[in-house]
Parts: C-alpha cells; sequence; structure tokens
C-alpha cells in the first residue's frame, strides 16, 4: 500500500470512528487542488470516490483528464472556491461529473446557474456558504441573512437542489480550539429546520477540513473536505 493510499485508509478509518454514532454518514471529500491526475487516480481505485477543487479551471482540466475520464467512470466533482458568475457557464458545461456546487452565497449567483442549467435542462446540487466568522475578506453569506436566500432559492431557482450548509472555519478559532463558527452553523441548520419542519437528518452540513474535520464531525458535521492530510502539503 502506497504512502498516499495509506493515508486516506486512516482518515477513513477516523471519520467511521468518529461518526458510527452520527445520525446519518460522513461523506468524505479529497481535495485534489495542486495535485497530480495519478495521485487521484490513485486514491479512486482505492475507493474514494468524492473530490473537490477551487479553482474552475483545474476543475475543468482534471475531470476533462482522458486518464480519469476512462479510469475513473463514478468520480464526483465537488467545486468549493469562490464561484465567479462568468464562470457559471464554463464550470456548468465543461466539468463531467459535477456532484455539487458547495459555494453558493448570492442570489445574483443562484439565478446566473438556474438560468444556465434551464438552457441544458438539468439540476444541480448546491450547499449555501455562510460566513460564520464574519470575516470580511471571506466569502459566504452572513448568517442573519441565509434564510432569505434559501427562501429565493426555493421559490425562484427550481433547477438548484439545496441539499445544506457549507462554511469555512476561521484559523484563529482553530488555533483556540474554539468551535464558535462550528456552532454558528448548526445554529443556522436548527433555524431553517425548524422553519420548513425538515428532518435535520435532511439537511447536509460541511464544514471541517484537515486540522478540525474530527471536531468538526463531532458536532455534526456530515461532509468533510480534506486536503493536505490525505495528499500531503501543497508547494
Amino acid at each position: 500500500m502506497s504512502e498516499l493510499v495509506s493515508r486516506l485508509k486512516i482518515i477513513v478509518e477516523r471519520i467511521n470512528q468518529l461518526s458510527s454514532s452520527h445520525r446519518s454518514p460522513v461523506r468524505l471529500i479529497a481535495i485534489s487542488k495542486t495535485k497530480a491526475v495519478e495521485d487521484i487516480i490513485e486514491l479512486y481505485r482505492a475507493g474514494q470516490r468524492y473530490f473537490g477543487e477551487n479553482y474552475v479551471e483545474e476543475l475543468e482540466k482534471k475531470s476533462n483528464n482522458q486518464l480519469i475520464r476512462s479510469q475513473c467512470p463514478d468520480i464526483r466533482w465537488h467545486f468549493v472556491g469562490h464561484l465567479q458568475r462568468k464562470k457559471v457557464p464554463k464550470i456548468l458545461t465543461r466539468v463531467p461529473n459535477l456532484d455539487c456546487i458547495q459555494t453558493v452565497d448570492t442570489i445574483d449567483l443562484a439565478n446566473r446557474l438556474n438560468l444556465n442549467l434551464q438552457q441544458q435542462s438539468r439540476n444541480l446540487n448546491i450547499l449555501l456558504q455562510i460566513n460564520t466568522s464574519n470575516e470580511k475578506q471571506k466569502y459566504g453569506i452572513d448568517s442573519k441573512q441565509f434564510l432569505s436566500l434559501y427562501d429565493y432559492i426555493k421559490i425562484n431557482c427550481p433547477l438548484l437542489v439545496c441539499q445544506g450548509l457549507m462554511t469555512i472555519g476561521s484559523l484563529n478559532n482553530v488555533q483556540t480550539q474554539n468551535d464558535q463558527d462550528f456552532h454558528g452553523l448548526i445554529k443556522c441548520r436548527d433555524e431553517l429546520c425548524a422553519k420548513y419542519n425538515y428532518n435535520i437528518k435532511d439537511i447536509e452540513i460541511s464544514m471541517g477540513m484537515s486540522h478540525d474535520y474530527e471536531r468538526a464531525i463531532q458536532m455534526g458535521s456530515t461532509i468533510v473536505r480534506v486536503g493536505s492530510s490525505i495528499f500531503g502539503a501543497r508547494h
């Protein structure tokens, strides 16, 4: 077993341990930005199916790579970076096996996605990105405004399947083991479920990365986005 596959197995085993008493299974998104196609194929052969990218250009290139197309037919791509409106047509038409955009945070972006999906007659899974840390340099809708965005999408963007919510914890909170950003996202989920009488099991929660995915799962995350702990440090 290679070191790469060994790291994946360790992460998967730890996720399974932490989620054994969970309400629902926890999905691992292997964040493959800057990493080689060969690494993605090796992890796919080891059983990993969900991969995430931060940049549209890199996602387009990798998802269309002939080796990945031929050897990884069931791969599922998640986009986890900031999506510019002008790149919506590209990500929707040039990325095969696009499973979810985790970073929808404005009405304008939702409208653009829905309009382009109409032209293709298909649906798309999305998550709403919420800026739970209120950092000015970070994307995501304010937690006080996310319900109005959800309401708008539910009424006006029928081709967007909003599966749940996503956040990126602030580095400061991570360093001090202060998980207020995670608490904030759980609170948003509870507000959403209360308003629409949803079962909390039906709302995905995407939070937690290499340095804090364990605590995120313990707090209720159903999706974790792990990169460097699997692929190694980025150069």
